[in-house]
């Protein structure tokens, strides 16, 4: 018991919640761009452009089949060497958007193939161009069906960013092993408090993509 209030003093909790605020500002910056991307290269591939659908296609295989591990070795690592220096909170950032823009896109494009196709035909004969019917009737009830699929990837989003930590990124898991590791004895304290924190932020937005759900019905 006695290791445990010593490894919760103001100073290590403080350090922790310094962690987590990096954790947070990563992954909800990740969130944004992944999304964005992701809705473009998911109705690129639905849409089915003769060539254009085919590369996008690949490229978006090619990424969700990718370690994000080795993604962040390449953006920290690998692109110095022609020329792109990034720190570390820049270069994690850009790894977890193309590997969740890519995971994204594929949720996405299902999302848009679970809508009736009489939705799209129905727009397009009260006089809707194909962009429009798209943004207007389609994505908007695909959005509602893949509510559930979105959140669980940025749960994982959220989780993966521990991952970061191989690039020293600041962040939570970073934080907890820099305090056990200068005094063993805090080990199981800090693993009970990242298990704490991890949930308290995924199931908050859990929670809120159950509150959303409901207001959507």
């Amino acid at each position: 018991m006695q290791n445990f209030i010593d490894a919760y003093s103001a100073v290590n909790l403080s350090y922790l919640l310094r962690g987590l605020w990096v954790t947070v500002e990563v992954s909800v910056v990740s969130i944004f761009f992944s999304f964005i991307i992701g809705t473009l290269l998911g109705v690129a591939r639905y849409v089915k452009i003769k060539y254009f659908s085919a590369i996008v296609g690949f490229i978006i295989d090619l990424i969700r089949n990718l370690p994000l591990l080795l993604i962040l070795f390449f953006t920290y690592f690998a692109l110095p060497n022609i020329g792109i220096r990034l720190s570390v909170v820049p270069a994690s950032i850009i790894a977890m958007t193309v590997f969740e823009s890519a995971m994204l896109a594929e949720i996405i494009r299902s999302g848009i193939g679970a809508v009736p196709i009489g939705q799209m035909e129905a727009a397009r004969s009260n006089g809707m161009t194909y962009s429009q019917a798209m943004l207007q009737i389609i994505l908007p009830q695909a959005f509602k069906k893949m509510i559930p699929p979105l959140v669980s990837q940025f749960i994982s989003l959220v989780k993966d960013t521990s991952l970061a930590t191989i690039i020293l990124l600041p962040e939570l898991t970073q934080h907890a092993q820099i305090i056990y590791g200068q005094n063993v004895n805090y080990t199981i304290p800090m693993f009970v408090a990242l298990a704490l924190l991890y949930f308290i932020v995924n199931y908050a937005l859990s929670v809120g993509s159950h509150v959303i759900d409901r207001k959507l019905n």
